[in-house]
C-alpha cells in the first residue's frame, strides 16, 4: 500500500516536537520502524486536540527497551508479554506496542504473536479510523479504509461487525460512544444491527469497563442521537438496568449549554437514569460508580420535583446553606430538565446560577456561645444551637454581632 500524502491543512507538527520526535528517532532505523497509531492520528485527521499518543512498531519489546534504555529514558514493561512497554519522557509516557496478529480469539483474551505486518495488525482492531498510522514524516498509512470513513464521518468496525464485537463486548458501547464523537447521520447498518444481535454480551463485561465507556458518552457531542439509537435497540435500558428518560437527558444538554456550563458526566447520567433516590443506589451497584458519583446522583434524586423557581430567592439561599453549592446546582438543573419551561427561560437560569452569584457562610454560632449564657451540655444545648440556627436562616444570614446577640437570646427564650 502506498502512504497517502497528508492533507496540508491537517497538523502534523506535533511529530516533529520532542519529546515524541526524539523517540521516534530511537525507535526508527536499524531495520526497524516505528509510527504513531491510533487515537492521536483519528483526532489530528479531524482536527481535534491529538490527546495521548501511542506508538506501533516492527521491533520486539526487548529491543524497544534496549534502545530506549541506551537513550537515556525510562522504560515500564506495562504489558510486555503482549507486546507493550511505556516509554516516560520528561514525565511524557509513550505506549509503544510491537505489531500484533491473532492466532486465536475468545473474548478479550487474545492469543497473539508478534509480527512484523502492518497490514494484519491493523485489521485487527476495532474501527477502520481507529487502525490508521502516521510515518514521522507525515505519512498516512491506511489499510482498511480508514480515511474514506473520516471523510464521510463514518464509524465502521474492520471486517466483520460480529466477529469484531464478539472478541470484546465492549466494543459495542464503543460503536454508540464513537458514533456520538465522530460520526454523521445514522449509525453503520452492519454495526448497528450486530451490535443488537450481540447485546446478551454486555452482561458478561465488568462493570467498571462499563462504567467507564458510558461516562464517555455521556458528554459526546451527539449523545443524545446515539442514545436514542440505543434506546430503540434495548440497549441502553439494560445497560443501566431501568428506563432511560432520554428527554430529561437531552434538556439537560440544553440548559448546560444554556448556562454556559462544561458537559458533566455524572449530572447527565442522573438526568438519563435517576428519577428517584433509589436509582442512584441502583445505578451505584450496576456501575460499580464511586461513592462520590452515588452521593452527587442520590443528592440531585432527593426532591428535585420541589425546586423550582416560585420557590423564592430565600427558600434558594436556604437550600444552598443546607445541601451545597453544587448539589443545588444539579438538582436545579435536574428539575428544570423536567420542567415545562424552555432551555432559554431566564428565571430557572437566575436559579440554577444562583450559587455562582452567592456563597452560603458558616453559621456563626457556637456551642461556647450558649454555654457562656448558662446552657448546660446536653440536649437543651442543642435544641437551643437548631432554634437559633434556624433564626439565623430565616433572617437572611446576618453576621452583625447585634443580630447575632438577638438571634442567642431568642432561642434561650430571653
Amino acid at each position: 500500500m502506498t502512504p497517502a500524502a497528508a492533507d496540508s491543512s491537517v497538523d502534523f507538527s506535533w511529530l516533529r516536537e520532542p519529546p515524541l520526535a526524539d523517540l521516534l528517532a530511537v525507535l526508527n532505523g536499524g531495520g526497524e520502524e516505528a509510527r504513531v497509531v491510533g487515537g492521536a492520528v483519528r483526532n489530528a485527521l479531524f482536527r481535534l486536540p491529538h490527546g495521548d499518543i501511542d506508538i506501533a512498531t516492527t521491533a520486539l519489546p526487548r529491543e524497544v527497551m534496549r534502545r530506549a534504555t541506551h537513550a537515556g529514558f525510562k522504560c515500564v514493561p506495562t504489558g510486555v508479554d503482549h507486546g507493550t512497554v511505556t516509554i516516560v519522557i520528561a514525565s511524557q509516557p509513550f505506549e509503544v506496542t510491537t505489531l500484533r496478529e491473532d492466532v486465536e480469539t475468545f473474548g478479550r483474551h487474545a492469543t497473539v504473536k508478534f509480527g512484523r505486518d502492518w497490514k494484519r495488525d491493523a485489521e485487527r482492531r476495532d474501527f477502520t479510523m481507529n487502525a490508521l498510522t502516521v510515518s514521522p514524516d507525515g505519512a498516512v498509512h491506511d489499510y482498511v479504509g480508514g480515511l474514506a470513513d473520516i471523510a464521510a464521518r463514518h464509524v465502521r468496525f474492520i471486517g466483520d461487525a460480529a466477529t469484531r464485537i464478539a472478541e470484546d463486548y465492549l466494543r459495542i458501547l464503543r460503536f454508540f460512544r464513537f458514533h456520538a464523537y465522530y460520526g454523521e447521520g445514522h449509525p453503520d447498518a452492519a454495526g448497528l444491527h450486530a451490535a443488537i444481535a450481540a447485546r446478551a454480551g454486555l452482561e458478561r463485561l465488568s462493570r467498571e469497563r462499563v462504567r467507564m465507556e458510558l461516562i464517555k458518552l455521556m458528554v459526546a457531542p451527539r449523545a443524545v442521537a446515539a442514545l436514542a439509537v440505543m434506546a430503540e435497540a434495548g440497549l441502553i435500558g439494560s445497560v443501566l438496568g431501568g428506563v432511560p428518560h432520554l428527554a430529561s437527558f437531552t434538556n439537560m444538554a440544553k440548559v448546560e449549554a444554556a448556562c454556559d456550563l462544561a458537559p458533566d458526566p455524572t449530572r447527565r447520567l442522573g438526568a438519563l437514569g435517576v428519577w428517584l433516590i433509589e436509582d442512584a443506589e441502583r445505578l451505584w451497584q450496576r456501575l460499580r460508580l464511586s461513592n462520590a458519583e452515588h452521593a452527587r446522583l442520590a443528592a440531585m434524586a432527593d426532591q428535585w420535583w420541589r425546586v423550582s423557581p416560585q420557590i423564592g430567592e430565600a427558600k434558594a439561599r436556604e437550600l444552598i446553606y443546607r445541601v451545597g453549592a453544587e448539589p443545588f446546582r444539579d438538582r436545579v438543573l435536574l428539575a428544570w430538565s423536567r420542567a415545562e419551561a424552555s432551555a432559554h427561560d431566564a428565571a430557572w437560569r437566575d436559579l440554577a446560577l444562583l450559587s455562582q452569584r452567592w456563597s452560603a457562610p458558616t453559621f456563626p454560632l457556637r456551642a461556647a456561645h450558649f454555654i457562656a449564657r448558662g446552657v448546660e451540655k446536653g440536649p437543651s444545648l442543642g435544641a437551643a444551637l437548631a432554634r437559633a440556627e434556624a433564626a439565623w436562616i430565616a433572617a437572611g444570614f446576618p453576621l452583625e454581632r447585634k443580630a447575632l446577640n438577638d438571634i442567642v437570646n431568642d432561642a434561650l427564650g430571653g
